[in-house]
């Protein structure tokens, strides 16, 4: 599965991994306003790495927490999904809007393969100091360079380099900064 190999996505131990984390999402999503310290906790005990000063609102989605690395300062505002089967890496200083996609998973084209639940994935790398707007989606194997910021909507298919804008469906650069 991490190294971007065919796996089963209904695997028993996926399938506990998975419950393990939807268990700790349901407790972080339903807490209180101004629980920040259990959110905090509950954040470290779900994801791979939770940078100091780092903020999620909930509610938060994801398939398994451990293979998301948060760096510090990073704000993530409400409604996050987050598809971890590979590991998605998001660096300091990031801001993301609500209502934001990563998503590692991949499935095949070959129609046989899918109905016998065959999955793949590809990591995700998000840069230091990115700013992904509202309703971004990254797709599978797409790392974003430092400083960039991605308009509200956009959904980026492929790299995207250091100190750029970039806006639309397929994402596509309009402007160095």
């Amino acid at each position: 599965m991490l190294a971007g190999d065919l796996y089963m996505a209904d695997d028993p131990q996926l399938t506990a991994a998975h419950v393990q984390a939807m268990r700790l999402l349901a407790r972080f999503n339903r807490s209180a306003a101004d629980a920040t310290a259990e959110r905090r906790r509950l954040l470290r005990e779900l994801l791979g790495t939770v940078g100091d000063g780092s903020l999620i609102r909930p509610p938060l989605y994801c398939d398994y927490g451990v293979q998301t690395h948060l760096g510090a300062r990073t704000f993530v505002n409400f409604g996050l999904v987050a598809l971890d089967v590979a590991r998605i890496t998001i660096g300091d200083d990031v801001q993301i809007g609500p209502g934001v996609q990563l998503l590692t998973p991949t499935h095949p084209i070959d129609a046989e393969l899918r109905r016998a639940k065959w999955e793949a994935a590809k990591p995700i790398t998000i840069g230091n100091n990115v700013w992904l707007g509202g309703g971004v989606i990254v797709c599978p194997g797409v790392s974003i360079g430092d400083d960039t910021v991605v308009g509200a909507g956009a959904v980026v298919v492929k790299d995207l380099p250091a100190r750029v804008v970039a806006v639309g469906n397929p994402a596509r650069i309009i402007r160095r900064l």
